[in-house]
């Protein structure tokens, strides 16, 4: 019963972040990222209030009540979205999916989205296991350390978003430098062994400050970036292709938050936290020079299809010269 549950909650979560997605950038089309980094504050406040309620919830009135009270809150959402949403109208889409999917940009930024949910997924199960037997803190406490994470996540993500806006052509370093910095990050998590650095718990809640910085420079362009590609491949500007763009997004995410958890516990397991860290940051470090090799091959792509138009108009404009002086 509760796989059935689970599985019900992820198709609905699933419907309703493509369909929100899909609305925020159809209303706002030219602050799509602005928009996007905003609403990240709210996820944000709520990775940090959400285990705090929860655990006090469940220590004064038991199990239940942390899900119905939950519930309740979400059943009271229903007439309200139904009320402020505005309703679009929407044709189908010529374009498939599986078009979008095997568009080459596309692919390494879906890529890109896999590598970034995993590294939050990696983090859920062993994290805390981590901080308990490494520095010995009261259970209490635990739950603080990810607040450097979720803070720095939702203050970075609005201000990464402007300046995606802003700035389009920056979009592409963001997401390099981003994915690089975040195998950093987790290169010194544990800290890797091979670095030899003594673990310590100020240096930890930096680098998940740090991560959470990274996060947001990472993940907020992905999606304005996707459907700038996605328009310059052919795909119409509507509802359909913000419905296409917007459940790609929320696909890849779902893979990686799959992988993610899986792989720390795994690795935790066999091989212990400081490894299992340093390989989930060769993984971020592939995804970032990966994206970054790609975008230096389309800028050498670009400005050699551009030089013979650049011969041709000066040969025409010699021609126009003669025939003047003729």
């Amino acid at each position: 019963m509760c796989f059935l549950v689970r599985i019900v909650d992820a198709i609905s979560f699933s419907a309703a972040i493509t369909a929100s997605d899909s609305i925020l950038a159809k209303a706002f089309p030219n602050n799509v990222a602005t928009v996007l980094g905003s609403l990240e504050v709210f996820s944000g406040l709520g990775l940090v209030l959400g285990p705090p309620l929860g655990g006090f919830l469940y220590q004064s009135f038991g199990y239940k009540v942390p899900f119905i009270f939950l519930g309740s809150i979400v059943l009271l959402m229903i007439p309200l979205n139904i009320c402020i949403l505005p309703n679009y109208e929407s044709d189908p889409g010529e374009h498939s999916f599986w078009k979008l999917v095997t568009v080459p940009k596309v692919g390494f930024i879906s890529f890109v989205i896999i590598s970034f949910s995993s590294c939050f997924g990696f983090l859920d199960p062993i994290l805390s296991l981590f901080v308990l037997q490494k520095f010995d803190l009261p259970a209490g406490y635990v739950g603080l350390v990810f607040l450097g994470l979720a803070l720095s996540y939702a203050i970075s993500s609005p201000l990464f978003g402007l300046l995606s806006d802003k700035m389009p052509h920056r979009r592409k370093w963001f997401l390099v430098f981003g994915n690089l910095i975040t195998a950093g990050c987790y290169m010194l998590l544990g800290p890797a062994p091979v670095l030899h650095i003594e673990s310590q718990l100020w240096l930890l809640v930096l680098i998940l400050v740090i991560n959470g910085i990274s996060a947001g420079m990472s993940v907020i362009p992905t999606f304005p970036e996707i459907l700038s590609c996605a328009y310059e491949n052919g795909f119409e500007e509507g509802l359909s292709t913000l419905g296409l763009v917007s459940g790609l997004f929320g696909a890849m995410w779902s893979v990686g938050a799959f992988i993610g958890p899986m792989l720390g516990g795994f690795l935790y397991e066999k091989i212990g936290f400081e490894w299992a860290a340093a390989i989930q940051g060769v993984w971020a470090l592939i995804s970032g020079l990966a994206m970054g090799l790609f975008y230096l091959l389309e800028h050498s792509r670009r400005r050699r299809s551009s030089k013979p138009q650049n011969i041709i108009c000066t040969e025409e404009e010699q021609t126009a010269l003669l025939s003047d002086e003729i």
